[in-house]
C-alpha cells in the first residue's frame, strides 16, 4: 500500500484516512516516541485494529488524530507488581471498596479533568471518551474503581484483548486511591491469566509498581500470541 507523508524536521510520517490500514510498525519513528500515523477516526474496528498491532491514539485538543507505537515499551508483568510496604498498610488498613466495571464512564470523565504535571490541558477528549465507552459496552474496555462513602475516589481504565492488557489513565481525588485501584485491577488481571499489561511509556511511578521497559519487536511477539488467547 503507497501512502501520503507528513514531512515533519526528524523525518516523515503516514498520512491515513478513515479507509486507510496502518504502515509497518518499522515505519515509526524512533522519536517522538514512535509516532507512526496521522490521520485516520476512532471507529470501534479502528481502534481495536490498532491495539492488536500495539498501536495507541494519543494527541490533544486541536490536533489531528496522532497514533504510535513507542521502542522501547513500558511493561508489567502481572507476576512483578511490586507493592511498598507502605502501600500494603494502605490496602491493608483503608475504608476503600473496590469495584469493577460498574462506572467507566465516570472514570474515563474523571481521567480526562485530572491535571498532569508538564501537560497543558488533557488527551482524553469527547471523542475519546465516546470511543472508549463503545469499546466498554461492547466487553473490550474496563475500569478498576476505589470508593470511599459511596463517592467514587479514584480508578483506572484499560482496554483488554484476549489476554492482553493495555493501562490507559487514571486519576485519584484521594491520595493512593489510584494506586489501589491499580493493585486491584493488576490482581484480577493476574487471576484471568492476562500475560502482559502495556504501560506504554516508562514514567517513575510505574517502574516503582514493577514496569519495565522491553524491545518493541519483543513487545509486539507477545502481544500477537496474548491477543488471539481465550
Amino acid at each position: 500500500m503507497s501512502y501520503a507523508y507528513y514531512e515533519l524536521p526528524n523525518g516523515r510520517v503516514a498520512s491515513i484516512d478513515d479507509d486507510c490500514d496502518f504502515p509497518p510498525l518499522a515505519h515509526a519513528l524512533a522519536e517522538p516516541n514512535g509516532l507512526i500515523a496521522i490521520g485516520g477516526d476512532l471507529s470501534f474496528d479502528r481502534l481495536l485494529r490498532a491495539y492488536r498491532q500495539g498501536i495507541f491514539p494519543w494527541f490533544s485538543e486541536g490536533e489531528p488524530l496522532m497514533w504510535w507505537s513507542p521502542n522501547p515499551r513500558m511493561v508489567l508483568l502481572p507476576n512483578e507488581l511490586k507493592i511498598s510496604d507502605s502501600l500494603k498498610k494502605t490496602l491493608k488498613n483503608s475504608a476503600f471498596e473496590f469495584r469493577f466495571n460498574t462506572a467507566f464512564r465516570e472514570v474515563i470523565t474523571a481521567c480526562s479533568n485530572t491535571k498532569r504535571s508538564g501537560q497543558p490541558g488533557t488527551w482524553i477528549s469527547a471523542d475519546i471518551i465516546e470511543a472508549y465507552c463503545a469499546l466498554f459496552d461492547a466487553g473490550y474496555a474496563m475500569s478498576a474503581e476505589c470508593w470511599l462513602d459511596n463517592k467514587l475516589v479514584g480508578g483506572c481504565y484499560g482496554v483488554k484483548i484476549g489476554k492482553m492488557f493495555y493501562g490507559e489513565s487514571m486519576f485519584h481525588h484521594v491520595s493512593n486511591a489510584s494506586k489501589v485501584a491499580f493493585v486491584k485491577l493488576v490482581e484480577k488481571l493476574k487471576a484471568e491469566n492476562v500475560g502482559l499489561i502495556d504501560c506504554q511509556m516508562k514514567t517513575t511511578h510505574l517502574a516503582s509498581l514493577g514496569g519495565r521497559e522491553i524491545k518493541r519487536e519483543d513487545f509486539i511477539k507477545q502481544l500477537t500470541i496474548l491477543v488471539k488467547s481465550s
